[in-house]
């Protein structure tokens, strides 16, 4: 009997011992399990206007150890340069719930404010981000916005003046002008008030979509237009190729504001440093992401500008720039 007993808790223990070994492995697994699970990868909305996200922005994205696809997700919306489509496309980058929007532009940032509250907004773009209410000041912006000014409207007279310095004898400006644009009529003021210092006409062609632009442009011909200049929106920036080539074929002085029309074989731009500028925006997204509120984040403008001009284009259409403008170039090219 007492041997009987014996075996029966012999065989009792050896199930406890099972128990709690199996108990002990499962127990030991789950941290195992927990350090296994991937991480969270942050996603981006970037929402634009034109057809091709700037390769500045994923650039300066990688400068900072973002890699899309990698540690980090873009998720990309285009409007081609229809305007009328960005809530829609601000709406789906909402129920996508990504962690940050990044808008190209003022047109663009209202259409993400409008859509969402709550998702932190990083703008990039030259109207006022005051005047156009995205955010309460530059210091403070308050609400769910910051981002990057890039000061077009202070630049819009500068580059006239260049212009005229560059070619004395030009009389009429064709200014291409963008009528959806929220900033169009105080930009054009602006001009407006340089040019009669200068002794030029400005001649607005109003341009509404894509595909008036070529008879726009043909119309200032059609006028005399002895030069080109344009007030910056999304549509010329994503057209930049096609008024190029248009000043080129007819032979017109022209300035603009960013680099990406001369690499496209316009002859001049004056204006910020796109790449600089993205390096901030990649800062914002950085610090939002790491718990940063985009209302602590105070309003950043640039503080370096830079002179571009094609010296190989004016020759090639026969137009000859001054030895005192070519010496205030940051950058020739020859």
């Amino acid at each position: 009997m007492r041997h009987e007993a014996t075996l029966g808790e012999g065989k009792g223990m050896n199930r406890k011992m099972i128990v709690c070994l199996l108990t002990s492995a499962l127990l030991s697994t789950v941290p195992f399990a927990q350090a296994q699970q991937p991480k969270k990868v942050p996603k981006v909305g970037y929402l634009f206007v034109g057809l091709l996200t700037p390769k500045e922005f994923r650039e300066a994205l990688r400068e900072i150890g973002y890699v899309e696809g990698q540690n980090i997700a873009i998720e990309h919306r285009a409007a081609e340069g229809k305007e009328e489509r960005l809530p829609e496309l601000a709406a789906e980058l909402v129920r996508l719930k990504v962690d940050v929007i990044v808008a190209a532009a003022g047109s663009t940032a209202q259409a993400a404010k409008r859509a969402t509250t709550t998702i932190p907004i990083v703008f990039i773009g030259g109207a006022d981000p005051v005047a156009i209410g995205l955010v309460s000041s530059l210091a403070r912006p308050g609400g769910n916005v910051t981002g990057v000014s890039t000061l077009s409207q202070e630049l819009t007279g500068k580059r006239l003046e260049l212009l005229k310095e560059a070619f004395p004898k030009i009389s009429r400006v064709a200014v291409l002008v963008r009528t959806a644009s929220p900033s169009a009529v105080s930009w054009l003021k602006d001009m407006e008030a340089v040019s009669r210092a200068l002794s030029l006409r400005l001649q607005p062609l109003e341009v509404r979509g894509p595909g008036d632009l070529d008879s726009k442009l043909q119309a200032g011909i059609m006028e005399r237009a002895e030069a080109l200049v344009e007030l910056p929106n999304p549509l010329f920036h994503g057209n930049r190729g096609r008024i190029a080539e248009f000043a080129t074929k007819n032979r017109l002085p022209s300035i603009f504001h960013s680099r990406d029309f001369v690499d496209a074989g316009a002859l001049m731009c004056y204006g910020e440093n796109h790449a600089l500028s993205y390096r901030r925006v990649a800062s914002y997204i950085d610090r939002i992401l790491k718990g940063a509120k985009p209302a602590d984040l105070p309003v950043e403008q640039p503080t370096k500008f830079e002179l571009v001009i094609n010296l190989k284009m004016a020759k090639q259409i026969g137009l000859t720039i001054p030895p005192n403008v070519l010496a205030r170039a940051d950058k020739i090219i020859r």
